[in-house]
């Protein structure tokens, strides 16, 4: 009986096994989700430097030719014959799967995967416009496809493309943050910083395996993507969007009167399609998180959906931001007599890069609608 519960445990474990590579994936991704994206912190971004760092030593160890351990194989197959034969073969099939020429493709694989899910998560939380999520659904893809990529890491050039990709997302986070200023210059300079970087190792690589020609391919394509908006200006991470009609600060809360949601919308209590009175005001609160030491001006631009000209701009007001709070930095701008039909308020930096943006509907009507007031 024993040995009839024995085999069938070793059966569930042997199916249970095929699906550790999927286990570990989803729940590595929930952990960076759970974990990271609700502000950026200099901890991760130490844990990331760290990361890449582990990378570039294993790049230029096993770009060496003397990495290869001669004939290991063939020693780990002389075990001592005292050892029993279903540990000798346990040992033998172990190896196989991890011996040394092996294992670094093995680790550049979970290093790699550890930065884009975690890029992933930081780019998805702080992307809210349709550009952004191209981008964010670009590093999605990526991270997925870094699964089966283990032994298409033997061919350098591969191994090289993703390691700059990482060093310039990496240097586009933690530059800003250390000099305190999101001006797009410093974006462009952190992608070229993590270029030259992986260049760098490359030329310091004995036998130059692969090529580096596709790591400034790369650069040049994250340049124009910032340029045209695609990518959000990190390291701000946006908190809270949302539009009522009247706000009110308490002890230091702020509480938006939102219109309430019909009761047929049961997963949440607020609507953006506000019924609006003669010369009321409309409120757009926003909260973004930026790292201690940041200081910049964001701007709340009002658009209107013009039938015959598309979205038009009506307003753009600016408050100043400073970084360091957990909860966020908190702004608003209001505006009154708006016309009826669907509107839009872009959260955006001095350069008119995108933090986030909300839309809501606007019906003209004197009936009092019903009101929920939100804290914030």
């Amino acid at each position: 009986m024993l040995g009839v519960w024995l085999t069938q445990i070793k059966s569930h474990a042997r199916k249970l096994a095929d699906f550790f590579p999927a286990i570990f994936f989803f729940g590595g991704f929930l952990w960076d989700a759970l974990t990271i994206g609700r502000n950026v912190a200099a901890s991760d971004l130490t844990i990331f430097a760290a990361y890449l760092l582990i990378a570039a030593i294993i790049l230029y160890t096993i770009s060496r030719p003397s990495y290869i351990l001669a004939n290991s194989l063939q020693q780990i197959e002389k075990l001592p014959d005292w050892l029993p034969t279903w540990l000798k073969n346990a040992i033998v099939k172990l190896y196989k799967r991890l011996h040394y020429p092996n294992l670094p493709y093995f680790l550049l694989q979970f290093i790699y995967g550890n930065l884009l899910s975690a890029l992933f998560i930081l780019y998805f939380k702080s992307a809210n416009h349709w550009l952004a999520w191209f981008m964010a659904l670009i590093l999605g893809v990526m991270l997925v496809a870094n699964e089966y990529l283990e032994d298409e890491y033997k061919q350098f050039t591969l191994s090289w493309a993703l390691f700059g990709f990482c060093a310039m997302l990496l240097f586009n986070f933690a530059l800003p943050f250390l000099i305190g200023s999101i001006h797009a210059i410093w974006f462009y300079l952190s992608t070229l910083l993590g270029a030259g970087f992986a260049y760098w190792l490359y030329k310091k690589t004995p036998e130059h395996f692969g090529s580096i020609t596709p790591v400034w391919v790369i650069a040049a394509a994250l340049m124009l993507a910032y340029a045209v908006d695609m990518i959000p200006p990190v390291p701000l991470v946006k908190r809270e969007i949302a539009v009522g009609y009247a706000l009110n600060k308490i002890d230091g809360n702020y509480q938006l009167t939102q219109q309430a949601a019909p009761w047929w919308v049961f997963w949440r209590d607020t609507s953006n399609d506000l019924q609006v009175g003669a010369g009321q005001r409309v409120y757009c609160f926003s909260s973004v998180f930026a790292p201690r030491g940041l200081k910049t001006k964001l701007y709340h631009r009002w658009q209107y959906d013009d039938e015959k000209n598309g979205w038009q701009t009506v307003s753009r007001a600016g408050f100043s931001l400073s970084g360091g709070r957990d909860g966020g930095f908190r702004g608003y701008t209001y505006k009154q007599g708006l016309q009826a039909g669907d509107w839009k308020v872009s959260v955006e930096t001095e350069n008119e890069k995108t933090v986030t943006v909300i839309t809501f509907h606007v019906q003209n009507s004197s009936e009092n609608a019903a009101k929920i007031s939100v804290p914030y």
